[in-house]
């Protein structure tokens, strides 16, 4: 099963999303990818995720065109602006799904409230991506 994971930059919640899907399940082939990459992960994305023993330290933030012709089984959208801007895939896509999450990469603070944020984010993607996968995913 091939997924996409799109956001605008590619830096935090697309990132996480990726490693706990990918977690959750080695078979799987999942991707993330950005409608404007950012030069790198979010170094704080990349900690809150060791918090958990995911190690996305490896990831580099990748363009979207470099997968628009291949073919997905799933296309999931985890911001509004990437889904409002998400091209048109030459391939063949059998899902499309937007799971919205706040941006923690813009969170304003102190290094411990920004981390927090970063903490919250996290969580709900886990809890979003692991319910996606019991739910839909698995069963395929």
């Amino acid at each position: 099963m091939r997924i996409l994971i799109l956001c605008t930059g590619n830096s935090c919640r697309s990132q996480m999303a990726h490693g706990i899907l990918q977690a959750l399940d080695p078979s799987l082939e999942v991707h993330s990818a950005g409608t404007h990459p950012a030069a790198r992960v979010h170094p704080i994305a990349i900690e809150v995720m060791q918090e958990f023993g995911l190690d996305i330290a490896h990831h580099q933030p990748q363009s979207v065109d470099s997968y628009i012709a291949m073919e997905w089984d799933y296309v999931i959208t985890v911001c509004g602006g990437a889904n409002e801007n998400c091209p048109v895939f030459e391939g063949k896509v059998q899902h499309r799904l937007q799971m919205g999450f706040e941006d923690p990469a813009e969170a304003k603070g102190s290094e411990a409230e920004v981390r927090e944020v970063f903490r919250t984010v996290r969580d709900e993607i886990l809890k979003a991506f692991f319910t996606l996968y019991q739910v839909y995913i698995r069963k395929v």
